[in-house]
């Protein structure tokens, strides 16, 4: 992902290319491909390799030219051999959820070269290319276990000009040596089954045979549509996502009790224990509670499967908390936006963040080191690095 011949150092090639491209278009005032104005004397005049120097290295850059040489491109200026930092400027900006608008504002006070919107906009759309790619490339064929989620944001519709609120799912799979890989984000209207089963089904068409444990939210008919596609796969709903819609029936003097009820539940050493404690709870809270205990027992089918593992796998595969916090990272990035002025945009800024997140703190450090507990890394293949506390899932 980092290193010299890594994703990013690609990335930000690509980025150049597109950005001096657009510069060309600019200046010469048509589109690569179309035809020249009949007033227009000057054309396009192929490309010359050029080799810059930065903090990455080398970057083999396609300079564009014009036939009588009177472009002058403001990224990379004619006899300028180096570059400082400018195309992670424009890559960290636009990922840390900067608007078009605000990125030119900020190009202008540090490098001094005034960039158009527009200019803008056409080199962060170059990244699409690169998503589809991602998006589209082969999986392994077993994951031992596969966290789904889905985040919202906000997208104004092309027709009726109206903001939507969008889904935006992400697959986070467990691989056999314990490393994490998001393997897909796909955004539609809905999160919805009938969608999840696309998902699921494109999975398959990348080289995913197998899933040996499935962990998920509350969404109904989910499992459903899982086990559509991959009949032996165990799915495991969200204990977290069970207790927080058990607690908004609670009211807050008796929201500690509850909690401490249901922990009962869920961590009993086996299955036939914690309906044991189930039954305890509905006898002490059904009159005051009555929809508690009903709705972990029309899940209880999806609850009781982490009861069959090890402690220390129960802990990966009871809740969602993995991929939470992947997400928390990207809505850092959304909120400040409002909504996106179409579906591509928001992907291209997801992708941004996904790429660029990085090991933030040291392997071995608790994220919360007020527990006491011991962090164990683990890598986000292809796209992250994230510190896994076993004591803080």
């Amino acid at each position: 992902m980092l290193g010299d011949a890594g994703l990013m150092k690609e990335l930000k090639i690509k980025l150049m290319e597109r950005m001096l491209g657009a510069e060309l278009t600019a200046h010469l005032g048509y589109e690569e491909g179309e035809s020249a104005p009949s007033s227009q004397s000057n054309r396009r005049n192929g490309t010359s390799a050029k080799v810059l120097k930065g903090q990455d290295g080398e970057l083999p850059v396609a300079f564009p030219r014009d036939r009588d040489s009177s472009f002058e491109p403001e990224l990379v200026k004619k006899g300028q051999t180096r570059i400082d930092g400018m195309d992670d400027k424009i890559i960290g900006l636009y990922a840390a959820g900067l608007t078009v608008r605000d990125i030119q504002a900020h190009l202008l006070d540090l490098y001094g070269p005034k960039v158009s919107p527009d200019l803008i906009s056409r080199v962060t759309d170059a990244v699409l290319d690169e998503v589809r790619e991602w998006q589209s490339r082969a999986l392994e064929r077993m994951y031992p276990i596969v966290i789904f989620d889905a985040l919202r944001v906000k997208s104004r519709d092309a027709d009726s000009r109206t903001v939507k609120n969008m889904a935006v799912y992400v697959a986070l799979g467990v691989t056999r040596d314990g490393s994490r890989e998001v393997l897909g984000l796909w955004i539609a209207e809905n999160e919805g089954a009938k969608f999840w089963l696309s998902v699921m089904n494109e999975l398959k068409n990348r080289g995913l045979q197998d899933i040996l444990i499935a962990v998920v939210d509350g969404l109904k008919a989910f499992p459903d549509a899982i086990t559509a596609a991959f009949p032996e796969t165990l799915v495991q709903t969200c204990i977290v996502h069970l207790v927080r819609h058990s607690l908004n029936f609670c009211s807050w003097k008796d929201r500690k009790a509850v909690a401490a009820d249901l922990r009962r539940i869920y961590s009993a050493p086996t299955a036939d224990m914690a309906e044991a404690e189930l039954d305890a709870s509905e006898g002490k809270w059904a009159g005051k509670y009555a929809s508690i205990v009903p709705a972990w027992r029309r899940a209880w089918q999806e609850v009781i499967p982490f009861f069959a593992f090890d402690p220390a796998i129960r802990k990966i595969i009871y809740t969602t908390n993995a991929i939470e916090s992947l997400n928390r990272v990207i809505r850092k990035s959304i909120k400040t936006r409002g909504s996106f002025p179409t579906v591509e945009a928001a992907t291209k800024l997801i992708y941004h963040q996904l790429s660029r997140v990085s090991l933030e703190r040291r392997p071995g450090v608790c994220a919360s080191p007020a527990r006491g507990a011991r962090a164990e890394p683990k890598i986000m293949s292809g796209v992250r690095r994230s510190p896994v506390c076993s004591g803080c899932s």
